[in-house]
């Protein structure tokens, strides 16, 4: 396929590796155009504007956040952009801007899917994604082939891409719940004297077994935030993306705030460009430790 790319983080610069692998032809933009050379090098076409990548059989999105989206795919780039084309976007986003963005789209007859993603820059690196996909289905049947070239299943939620988009928000506040009760039973256990790999090895293997448990808890057995690879500063962007989802139905989260102030707590300290298992370490130092 013709795909267009547009924002190589660590999650679209692995994304835009794997298509190239499986022999599609992608033009990328970033906002840096020194990050985009390395996959010059691999075969992907540089180009100076959103515009040039926005065209093709299909664009991919991978932004930072709904500031990002905005400042990029504006009115001006969808008026112009080839009439049929589809836009997928895999950013984590607000449900708010999910639907601006499907009407946009469908007002100027491009087609949106969303799709977000479950998995970190490893994951992404070895093909390994969980894709969460909405939007009409005739175009996600067109990007199917590319969904399975960076991941390793595709889950269908639905025509309404803003589905795809509180499934995502939802997982994650899942995720950063984890996260706070390891750091918070890590405290615990430390404090009666039991190594926290001790405790990780019991629940790892039995009730608990899984990426989460394992990984995030040996990042915070080990104390060990950086190099980051989910940044806490995102995971605090995405736990208010779900309050304010859950807001916008009346839907009380008490965890969703205690996470947000939790995180705030990191930001404060300055930690929010250290790895999302720092919340760990807020649980420690609450703790005298």
């Amino acid at each position: 396929m013709d795909i267009g790319f547009i924002g190589l983080g660590n999650m679209g610069h692995a994304m835009v590796e794997n298509m190239l692998k499986a022999g599609h032809q992608v033009r990328v933009w970033n906002r840096t155009r020194e990050r985009a050379a390395p996959l010059a090098e691999r075969g992907a076409s540089i180009v100076d504007e959103p515009a040039a990548a926005f065209s093709g059989d299909a664009v991919f999105s991978m932004l930072a956040d709904d500031a990002a989206v905005l400042d990029v795919v504006d009115a001006a780039l969808l008026e112009h952009a080839p009439r049929g084309l589809v836009h997928v976007n895999m950013s984590t986003v607000s449900i708010a801007l999910a639907q601006a963005q499907a009407r946009d789209h469908a007002a100027r007859g491009i087609h949106y899917v969303a799709a977000p993603v479950m998995g970190r820059p490893d994951v992404a690196a070895a093909a390994k994604l969980t894709i969460i996909a909405a939007g009409p289905a005739e175009a996600i049947d067109r990007v199917q082939p590319v969904f399975d070239a960076i991941g390793q299943k595709t889950w269908r939620i639905g025509s309404l891409p803003e589905h795809a988009n509180v499934v995502k928000l939802a997982a994650n506040f899942t995720l950063a719940s984890a996260i706070e009760t390891l750091g918070e039973a890590a405290s615990l256990v430390t404090a009666h004297g039991v190594t926290v790999t001790d405790y990780l090895d019991v629940i790892t293997s039995s009730v608990f077994p899984g990426p989460v448990y394992a990984g995030y808890g040996k990042l915070i057995a080990e104390r060990r935030y950086e190099p980051a690879l989910f940044k806490a500063r995102l995971g605090l962007k995405d736990v208010r993306l779900a309050l304010a989802a859950a807001e916008a139905n009346s839907t009380p989260m008490p965890i969703g705030s205690l996470l947000r102030d939790n995180l705030l707590e990191v930001m404060a300290r300055g930690e929010g460009e250290k790895d999302f298992a720092v919340l760990g370490e807020v649980a420690a130092r609450r703790a005298g430790r």
